[in-house]
């Protein structure tokens, strides 16, 4: 196999590395595969079968940030959240956040059950359930809500809307909560980064308060964001507010409902939550409907659907059509975020003027009792102790989750000034970027180096002397310079059995070439120069030996020239040909026998005939990629087989090594303007006797209803392929045949 050369690639390398931009490194094929092949790595505990994919673009003028249809997940690298931030280490971690959170869609969130939901509202009826109606303002406000959704169908449409934009909001930090307990190396790293630079995005309730007051957000607004800071994050910033503010209080009010649906499993109970808030927030809720339907008037004339204002922190809203990942094996791991929230739960405790407090206890005195354990609070300082670790799927080593219905009220404390304090950050993300970087300027001088040698492999084809029935045909040169993602997906679809029956025909080969290139002393020869002593007792004769130099240099080379005129699509024969040729390819390559591809058509195009010439694996590899372009092997025009050859032929006949095969696969005679019947046989023929004086062995193996022509041309270098399940096997052994051990 001739070498790839790695030292001009790497000076390309080099060369391309220091000119990609943020631009092309944030929006690049290379990078969202990238995050691809780690969350098909990190999902790999749950079965997951589906690769996901990745779409990163780079759009600054456009809110989307990111979002997932449980398919796809796309992220708008160009948005100022992440080009705000400074540093392409940073951005990357910020990029990588939000992948982490799509992700935690993908796995985590139920999209179908979500649909139930607003169907249900549209009929007038709650799902999964009724929420509960603790007291009389609770049931005043569920028969408001129902006589306003009857009112007007949209009264409805809105209120499908803000539930549909609640349940995101608590579905964002039920799966963050999930990824960051689930996945606490690279992704929980980069999410928490994310999430960091989130909160401090959020405004304080002085902040909303002043913003209502300059009438830029209506009360429910400011719920919503505080619904969204303890969702996410467990806390919420009071600003100069007192606890007894109405928004805070209002949210005190809601905490162990949430706290339900982000520990339950079940989407049921978030979508309950959904409902409480929904009748328990009717008196601020109205207003803000009146606003979504004035919006969303305006949003049919213009275009544009942004009913709600956008609120910190929130991601786009989720779609899609599947049902979460099944890991009810998994036992539940303590949050993240505990320790906030108990402090929150504190706050609320603190602010509960009215609440009973020797009930409270003796709840608390139960529990423990039952459990037999004390219910401890859980301070930052537990969090932070240790550095993120690397991911572990089987890690165990987590603290179990706890319920706890009061908190101790230490006494005294103190604030300090920490100096030793250092941020946690994933270590390998800068190597996580060098690595994709080199991808990135591997593959840029790669298709530059591609570019160069389709050029070159054009000027050769017009150097050549093709003989005068070919005179005025343009021959033009076909190249892929770089491979597409869907080729790659089509080759390991299909590659496995083929690959195997590559293997099978390997085996009695691989031991003998190893010998060869190894050297040394072959003893056990019937004939020879040399006799071995210890052979001398031996009654078959074998008693001499030889001592055999190591040698590198393959002995062999192989050209594979593919017909893939129109007829080829007939009876399957071009699907055959393309897989003979990743049989073949495979099997040279691990041998280390070098092989050419190339597959030949015609073309009419702006007034000109072309002979078209497809070149699918040269000699030289630069990226590694032609096994990928054999999958563009088809079916295309007409054929014109001896301009074709004879510039394969070329090619081949520069080889130094002593057996040249070109292997001819077809299904017909010539068929072209001008070359057909017995002038087209006697080129073939004479192009077949030239090239054999220059060392090279013609084999034209013929699969379609021609064989009688094929065999009339080519005489003794016809090879019949009856059965088409033969092709590749019988092009392989025809191989192996002449391979020198």
């Amino acid at each position: 196999m001739s070498r790839v050369n790695h030292k001009l690639v790497k000076q390309r390398l080099n060369e391309n590395r220091s000119k990609i931009t943020d631009r092309q490194f944030f929006s690049s094929r290379i990078l969202a595969g990238h995050f691809e092949d780690m969350a098909a790595a990190q999902t790999r505990r749950y079965h997951y079968n589906r690769r996901v994919h990745v779409n990163l673009y780079w759009k600054p003028k456009e809110d989307h940030i990111a979002s997932t249809d449980n398919q796809l997940i796309h992220i708008n690298t160009g948005n100022h959240v992440v080009t705000d931030v400074k540093g392409r280490e940073n951005r990357y971690e910020i990029v990588c956040g939000l992948f982490t959170h799509e992700l935690g869609h993908v796995l985590y969130t139920d999209f179908l059950i979500g649909q139930t939901h607003l169907n249900h509202l549209a009929e007038y009826r709650w799902y999964p359930f009724a929420p509960d109606l603790n007291t009389p303002d609770d049931v005043r406000n569920e028969k408001e809500f129902w006589a306003y959704a009857k009112a007007d169908p949209k009264n409805m449409e809105a209120i499908q809307y803000t539930a549909h934009f609640l349940s995101n909001i608590i579905e964002d930090g039920y799966v963050e909560n999930r990824m960051l307990e689930n996945f606490p190396g690279t992704l929980g790293c980069a999410l928490e980064k994310f999430r960091n630079r989130q909160f401090q995005e959020i405004p304080s309730v002085t902040d909303l308060i002043e913003r209502e007051e300059n009438g830029e957000l209506l009360t429910f607004e400011s719920i919503l964001q505080l619904l969204l800071s303890y969702s996410k994050f467990g806390e919420i910033k009071y600003g100069e507010e007192p606890l007894s503010d109405p928004r805070i209080q209002r949210i005190f009010s809601l905490i162990t409902t949430i706290d339900t649906a982000l520990l339950s499993r079940s989407a049921k109970e978030r979508l309950n939550a959904v409902n409480v808030i929904l009748v328990r927030c009717w008196d601020y809720l109205e207003e803000f409907l009146e606003q979504v339907k004035q919006k969303q008037e305006e949003a049919q004339s213009t275009g544009i659907s942004v009913p709600i204002t956008v609120i910190a922190g929130t991601s786009a809203i989720g779609e899609g059509t599947s049902i979460p990942v099944d890991d009810s094996a998994e036992l539940p791991g303590n949050s993240p975020i505990s320790a906030k929230r108990a402090k929150t739960h504190a706050d609320a405790s603190l602010a509960d003027e009215n609440s009973e407090q020797p009930e409270t206890e003796n709840a608390a005195e139960s529990s423990e009792s039952e459990s037999g354990e004390e219910n401890l609070p859980l301070s930052d300082e537990t969090e932070n102790a240790e550095k993120q670790p690397e991911i572990s799927e089987a890690e165990k080593g987590r603290i179990p989750l706890q319920h706890t219905a009061s908190l101790s009220e230490p006494t005294g404390g103190s604030i300090q000034q920490n100096d030793d304090y250092h941020r946690e950050v994933y270590e390998k993300a800068a190597s996580d970027i060098e690595r994709v970087l080199d991808k990135m300027a591997e593959k840029a001088a790669c298709e530059q180096l591609e570019n160069e040698r389709l050029q070159e492999l054009n000027d050769l084809a017009q150097s050549i002397s093709y003989g005068n029935i070919h005179a005025g045909v343009n021959i033009r040169i076909n190249r892929i310079k770089s491979v597409e993602e869907t080729l790659i997906e089509q080759y390991d679809a299909i590659a496995n059995p083929l690959l195997t029956i590559s293997c099978q025909l390997q085996k009695s080969l691989v031991k003998q070439l190893q010998e060869n290139r190894r050297g040394g002393k072959q003893t056990g020869l019937i004939m020879g120069r040399r006799l071995d002593a210890h052979a001398l007792c031996r009654n078959d004769g074998k008693v001499f030996y030889k001592n055999s130099l190591p040698n590198e240099i393959p002995e062999l080379a192989v050209g594979l020239l593919l017909d893939e005129s129109g007829s080829m699509r007939y009876c399957d024969r071009s699907t055959y040909a393309r897989a003979a040729a990743i049989i073949l390819y495979d099997f040279c390559q691990r041998l280390d026998i070098p092989i050419m591809v190339y597959g030949h058509s015609t073309d009419y195009a702006k007034g000109k005939n072309y002979v078209e010439l497809y070149s699918y694996a040269e000699f030289e590899n630069f990226d590694k990629d032609d096994k990928y372009r054999l999958m563009d092997i088809g079916a295309r025009g007409s054929n014109r087989d001896g301009a074709a050859l004879r510039f394969v032929a070329e090619q081949l006949s520069k080889r130094t090594e002593p057996v040249k095969i070109l292997i001819l696969v077809s299904d017909g005679q010539p068929a072209d303007d001008d070359y057909y019947g017995t002038a087209a046989e006697e080129d073939l023929r004479g192009i077949k006797q030239e090239y054999h004086r220059k060392g090279i062995l013609l084999v034209a193996a013929a699969i379609g209803d021609d064989k009688a022509c094929i065999e009339r041309i080519y005489g003794d270098a016809f090879l019949d392929i009856t059965d088409l399940t033969q092709l590749p096997v019988k092009l392989t052994t025809m191989v192996k045949k002449h391979i020198r051990v």
